[in-house]
């Protein structure tokens, strides 16, 4: 249904058309942030309830017609964010403050870059922000928080006064680095991927194979169409088996994993791992037409060397296979810098109500970005790809 022209807050993503949402950017919109994804969380109780994650998504509308929008929560912690603020927070409670609830602009335990202000207007998008802001300003709550933004939306808003925050992923890309050249030519197969690497990386890499190899498993990969509803249970179980080695709480469940299958069949792989037509490990992907998402795996046996089997070199054969052109890995992980991975920088953006907190933030960040600049310079020594060859002369 229309609504009247200018910005309104929606708390469920099911009151918005998904032919609206999902068709506000010029581009496909990458799965995760899909009507049928932010849907099938809230649906599920992963997101809204008790859950800390409050929807509040923000629309722009002009002539009964949704022009802009931005996925936004209310949050009462800081739980499956990947950008970690509980220093901030903490700081805020030492001086008789409340940090919580704050503003949240992300996909719930969902660290994959991207947009976060859909639309095809770049004056919707500022008309967007800026009704954005004023709601923060006015709410009288602690901070907004954008996470891992898309390019074009950091300069926005920085430009609306948000400070940025840096932080580093690994993804893989099909083709690049191959020999420190701009040749970008997709990799034949996976023996071609291998030989751009240095010869230590490289038999590294065919020793575990070899290693995961030995387990006699049968690989194989099923999308939202194949898998059969003990797919799924079978991928939940395994991944609640994950968190509880981690002592955590999983922040999804079996209900969400079927509602995405079904709202989204194309858009997610499920790969087993199976002996004798049991399944003992899986991992959990999405996909466009241009990535291949790495989310969650697990197991129910330990088995060595099947983690770098099931989420990378499975998933990089896949993009050579169907001629994907990146591979992201997920958060943090320098151990996938070693399997051909390369950091990647990533960001975030934060705006402070409190005037004297804000300072010391931005104080904060602008330490932090100079060490981020360290950090990544020293990842790049240990590039493992082979190193052109320094021109004569």
């Amino acid at each position: 249904m229309p609504f009247p022209d200018g910005l309104h807050f929606f708390d469920s993503i099911a009151r918005i058309d998904p032919r609206h949402w999902d068709t506000l950017s010029p581009d496909p919109l990458p799965p995760h942030l899909r009507h049928a994804y932010l849907h099938a969380l809230e649906a599920s109780a992963c997101v809204g309830g008790h859950s800390g994650w409050i929807p509040r998504h923000a629309t722009l509308w002009d002539g009964g017609r949704l022009i802009a929008a931005m996925p936004l929560y209310l949050k009462t912690h800081s739980w499956g964010e990947y950008v970690f603020d509980w220093a901030w927070a903490k700081a805020y409670q030492e001086h008789g403050l409340d940090y919580y609830p704050k503003w949240l602009a992300a996909v719930p335990f969902t660290p994959i870059p991207g947009p976060r202000i859909l639309g095809c207007s770049p004056a919707a998008h500022r008309q967007l922000v800026d009704g954005v802001l004023r709601q923060v300003e006015d709410s009288g709550l602690s901070s907004l928080h954008v996470l891992f933004p898309h390019e074009r939306d950091l300069e926005l808003l920085q430009d609306s006064g948000l400070a940025v925050r840096h932080g580093v992923q690994f993804h893989w890309e099909n083709g690049s680095r191959a020999t420190d050249t701009d040749d970008a030519t997709p990799y034949r197969d996976f023996e071609d991927f291998l030989g751009s690497l240095n010869h230590d990386k490289r038999k590294k890499i065919r020793q575990e194979r070899r290693r995961a190899s030995m387990h006699g498993l049968r690989m194989r990969w099923l999308d939202g169409r194949s898998a059969r509803e003990e797919d799924w249970a079978f991928l939940d179980r395994c991944y609640a088996n994950t968190y509880a080695a981690h002592r955590s709480t999983p922040y999804l469940n079996l209900d969400f994993f079927l509602r995405l299958a079904a709202g989204m069949p194309d858009q997610l792989l499920l790969l087993l791992a199976e002996r004798e037509g049991q399944a003992v490990a899986c991992a959990f992907f999405l996909r466009d037409d241009e990535s291949l998402y790495g989310r969650y795996w697990g197991a129910i046996e330990a088995l060595p060397f099947l983690h770098f089997e099931l989420c990378y070199y499975q998933a990089i054969e896949y993009c050579i296979r169907h001629r994907l052109r990146r591979f992201e890995g997920g958060a943090q992980g320098e151990h996938k810098l070693s399997r051909g991975l390369l950091p990647v920088r990533t960001q975030s953006a934060h705006w402070i109500a409190d005037p004297r907190f804000s300072a010391a933030v931005d104080d904060y960040l602008e330490r932090e970005r100079m060490q981020m600049g360290f950090y990544l310079d020293e990842l790049d020594e240990h590039i493992p790809y082979r190193r052109a060859a320094p021109a004569d002369g």
